[in-house]
């Protein structure tokens, strides 16, 4: 996507369901909506990245955290990937 220059995201107290739209975040060439990795509420969003959405590109594993879900079903952890495993995905 390259630098993310804005985030929405306005599902802040919604249940979701795996893979639903919780957002969108916009680069300077494209925008693409988020999905969620889980199902679960969205009980929290990092509002720091409203004033600094660059920080996901910078510190996406600390700083540049988007939301924080309360999980509905803790076993589709199971199939999610590890940032390792995710690298050799996409290259």
């Amino acid at each position: 996507m390259g630098d993310i220059v804005y985030i929405e995201i306005e599902t802040e107290g919604e249940t979701l369901d795996k893979e639903e739209v919780f957002g969108s975040v916009e680069a300077v060439k494209t925008v693409s909506d988020l999905f969620m990795p889980i199902s679960g509420e969205v009980i929290e969003f990092n509002e720091a990245l409203e004033s600094s959405p660059e920080t996901v590109n910078s510190d996406a594993y600390g700083d540049g955290w988007m939301i924080k879900i309360k999980m509905s079903d803790p076993s589709e952890l199971d199939s999610l990937l590890d940032a390792e495993a995710y690298k050799a995905v996409i290259g």
